[in-house]
């Protein structure tokens, strides 16, 4: 097993993994012919904002993908994970960096497997953590971005995905979300510090959180300064609906 690095917070539910490793592009556009059916877009992104407060699982439908456990990930475990805590060998777990006594890690292998995966799957499937349960590739979709460099198996999937729409509003939404990820990547300067989320997992989460800022009127006007602004405000009102 390796040594993690500290997790992001994105609300007191859902936990990243802070791996920030150069070299990370968009995702394609998607259009209507093959790939892996996504799922109605506005559906799921009530569900990815229900799941990103705490209040819903993700719903993905993996099939044979197995990406986000074979890609290197730290997998957090919370006190609150009682069912996972209850067959996880103890000797798999280890602290973890800036989170209160309690909160653990699970590592991965040489082949940056989770160790509870096995030939026919997870092997903890019905017990796994909240931070698998919540994980949902399809959030670098909806962001227009790839996940890092070094995570190829999710990255095929990513642009595999379709989503599809009911409407030209839902369309208009999945333009704003990705206008923030664009925004969050390309204006970091125009944060106070520059602190602004830089990893691909955060951006997208990110966008997702603050998107109705870039459904607003008159945004062509506003100073880089000024939208940076209306991001943080409305990332604390989408965070103060959060459960803890």
């Amino acid at each position: 097993m390796r040594v993690a690095a500290a997790p992001v917070m994105l609300c007191s539910r859902y936990v990243i993994t802070l791996f920030k490793i150069p070299g990370w592009s968009r995702a394609p556009m998607m259009d209507k012919h093959d790939g892996i059916e996504a799922g109605d877009f506005a559906s799921w992104l009530d569900n990815a904002i229900a799941t990103l407060q705490g209040r819903s699982f993700s719903d993905v439908p993996c099939g044979d993908c197995r990406g986000c456990c074979r890609s290197a990930y730290f997998i957090h475990v919370r006190p609150t994970d009682k069912a996972a805590l209850s067959v996880l060998p103890k000797a798999m777990l280890s602290p973890a960096p800036g989170w209160p006594a309690g909160h653990r890690l699970i590592g991965y292998d040489r082949h940056g497997a989770c160790p509870m995966l096995k030939p026919a799957g997870c092997s903890i499937y019905a017990q796994r953590p909240r931070t698998c349960r919540d994980y949902d590739c399809r959030v670098f979709v909806a962001a227009g971005i790839e996940a890092e460099a070094d995570k190829a198996e999710i990255n095929r999937r990513i642009r595999a995905w379709r989503f599809t729409f009911a409407n030209e509003s839902d369309q208009r939404v999945l333009e704003a979300i990705r206008a923030a990820a664009s925004f969050l990547r390309d204006k970091r300067h125009a944060f106070p510090g520059g602190r602004a989320p830089s990893a691909p997992s955060d951006i997208a989460v990110m966008a997702i959180k603050v998107y109705p800022v870039f459904l607003g009127p008159n945004l062509a006007d506003k100073a880089d300064t000024e939208i940076a602004t209306e991001i943080i405000a409305r990332s604390r009102v989408f965070d103060a609906d959060c459960i803890a």
